[in-house]
């Protein structure tokens, strides 16, 4: 049974082992150089006080534009997209095929049962794809190592690249894993459902994508209560001020906390409230300088609902645990409907 699932899966086994291959080179070389950058760019061992803000933006800017950012983009691309075409390519079609060729009919009915056929599949597939987006997982991880930590001493000034940001999260770590293993059980599901290839195709396509959209933002803001500061909202850091016909004014200032993922930021008036206005004189006649001075001169605060850096393992082993435990139910789902089910 082993021998014949490698003679069916080899073809996209070989695949799946030479993109590996590619990008594991070009992360692997190119990671070497960036490492190199990281250890001459001064950043390692200097002191808070000792321009360490202006050296890890120096290293950060110059990365801007350059083939370093350009294989970090296709990268994280792709690790994204890893889960999703392993349901596509090997979870959709893994029993789709079988019905629409009519060779289940003979697989079947053989010494190795259904159940057996099925589990032997799933079992060797399914580790096969979780391996390989761990894989891709640990070495961008170890790629952009350098970049994580220029981005933490950077300070506010710098645009800030934090592997706890919704953008980023899902392709360092262990969540990959968790994803691949969904992802070819979602297909797998909707193969036995559809009993149709390419309908189970974009199903799964359908599905994994839109999760991919929502989760981040309606989830997994969930998983932990975030926490809340709030402070004396500063002046200098005002990025956005509107006012409206009604002369209702708006106020919006940028915010810096290491590593964090800032979920909401909120101009707050000294009572908690929201702050709507209303507008300042200095604001509606007077120049911005002359504005922001009054705006500090209303006391505003700032008030911040974020996950702290220290919990990214945390969010790790929650969302993993959450997306194989799904996995495993679908399996199951699966597992019954082949086996309990005649599926003709």
């Amino acid at each position: 049974m082993m021998w014949l699932t490698w003679r069916q899966f080899r073809a996209q086994a070989i695949v799946a082992a030479a993109g590996l291959a590619a990008m594991a080179i070009a992360l692997a070389v190119s990671g070497v150089q960036l490492a190199d950058r990281f250890s001459a760019s001064g950043i390692v061992g200097c002191q808070p006080r000792g321009g360490c803000e202006q050296l890890a933006n120096n290293f950060l800017g110059a990365l801007k534009g350059s083939g370093y950012q350009v294989v970090f983009i296709i990268a994280v691309g792709l690790i994204y997209a890893v889960p999703g075409l392993i349901g596509l390519f090997w979870g959709a079609p893994l029993i789709t095929r079988e019905i629409e060729t009519g060779t289940f009919r003979l697989a079947w009915t053989q010494s190795v049962t259904r159940t057996r056929w099925l589990a032997v599949k799933i079992v060797l597939i399914g580790l096969t794809a979780m391996g390989i987006a761990g894989l891709l997982s640990l070495i961008l991880g170890w790629w952009a190592n350098p970049v994580y930590e220029a981005s933490v001493k950077a300070g506010a000034r710098s645009t800030e690249v934090a592997r706890l940001l919704p953008a980023l999260f899902g392709v360092s770590g262990i969540a990959p894993i968790g994803y691949a293993a969904f992802g070819f059980a979602l297909g797998l599901t909707f193969g036995v459902l559809l009993r149709r290839t390419l309908p189970a195709m974009a199903a799964t396509l359908a599905v994994f994508a839109g999760l991919q959209v929502a989760w981040p933002m309606l989830v997994r803001p969930h998983l932990i209560t975030p926490l809340r500061s709030i402070s004396r909202l500063d002046p200098s850091n005002i990025t956005g001020l509107m006012i409206d016909p009604q002369r209702n004014m708006f106020v919006t200032a940028s915010a810096y906390k290491p590593g964090a993922w800032i979920i909401s930021n909120q101009t707050v008036d000294a009572a908690g409230h929201p702050f709507t206005g209303p507008a300042t004189q200095a604001c509606l006649n007077g120049g911005i300088r002359a504005c922001n001075a009054s705006v500090g001169s209303l006391h505003l605060r700032q008030l911040l609902t974020f996950q702290p850096a220290s919990r990214y393992w945390t969010f790790q082993w929650y969302e993993t645990a959450i997306f194989v435990v799904l996995a495993l139910l679908l399996v199951w789902f699966c597992y019954w409907r082949v086996s309990r089910r005649r599926i003709s």
